[in-house]
């Protein structure tokens, strides 16, 4: 139960960041994106990653393993457009 709990949570904020990969592949429009915020941001959930595998946590692992590619995304699309 407690997995599930995890996948959900994970699936949710995950899910939270494809709008903005989309429009920022299709518009290739990054201005109003914070560079520092998005550093810092992919940092943690790189470093989160980090942590669910260290606990051998799959639904830390999946969910982190996903947004930061998804953050990843946006994060060269700032630097190469920004």
């Amino acid at each position: 139960m407690i997995d599930i709990l995890g996948f959900t949570a994970g699936f949710l904020t995950t899910l939270a960041f494809l709008p903005q990969v989309i429009k920022v592949i299709k518009t290739r429009k990054t201005e109003d994106i914070s560079l520092g915020m998005y550093i810092i941001f992919t940092l943690g959930v790189a470093l989160w990653l980090v942590y669910g595998i260290l606990l051998s946590s799959l639904p830390i692992i999946v969910a982190n393993l996903l947004t930061l590619s998804l953050a990843s995304i946006i994060l060269v699309m700032k630097i190469i457009h920004g």
